[in-house]
């Protein structure tokens, strides 16, 4: 049985970070997306500039919740919240937005996804997504969690995206403190 281990992203997790972004996104939009953005020679390097950003002092980042799933200290999966953005903003739409969560294919199933969505993405707070469509996998794993399509599209890349809005659940127990990480195993 494979454990795992969900904790706050850290500065020195940003190479594995973008590695995970960069294998995530070549996994999810290959057929989707043009082969020349995901082959791209510097996509890995601006994918870690952009975690070393994000995990670094930059305000831009300052309201982002970042989170990384470990097997054997390597990471193997990424996510991460933060405000929608204003040109995602209607009236009802979530303040939150979840704009990352990705596990390596080899890592699907084992319940590091949920664990990443529980870690950044709390129920107690509502959300809303992009997800690509077709991409019934993911759909699929955000409908399990509580998402529904709001009818709105979008093309972004070259890739047609629903969005998705998940309502705060009262119920729900409160985010976690992730730096006090245990390990989890898949259910």
């Amino acid at each position: 049985m494979m454990t795992f281990t969900v904790r706050s992203a850290r500065p020195a997790d940003a190479a594995g970070m973008a590695r995970v972004h960069v294998e995530g996104w070549r996994q999810t939009y290959r057929g989707l997306m043009a082969d020349e953005i995901l082959d791209a020679p510097d996509f890995v390097d601006r994918r870690e500039r952009f975690w070393t950003a994000v995990l670094g002092d930059d305000p831009r980042f300052a309201q982002v919740a970042a989170a990384v799933a470990l097997v054997d200290d390597e990471v193997v999966g990424i996510a991460m919240t933060g405000p929608t953005p204003e040109e995602d903003r209607t009236d009802g739409t979530p303040d939150r937005a979840l704009h990352v969560l990705y596990v390596l294919a080899d890592h699907h199933g084992t319940g590091v996804g949920a664990a990443l969505l529980d870690a950044v993405a709390p129920a107690s707070a509502a959300h809303m997504l992009w997800v690509a469509d077709p991409n019934p996998r993911a759909q699929a794993f955000y409908a399990k969690h509580g998402f529904v399509p709001d009818g709105t599209v979008r093309v972004d890349d070259g890739v047609r995206e629903q969005r998705m809005t998940r309502p705060a659940r009262s119920s729900a127990a409160g985010r976690r403190d992730l730096d006090e990480a245990e390990p989890a195993a898949p259910r």
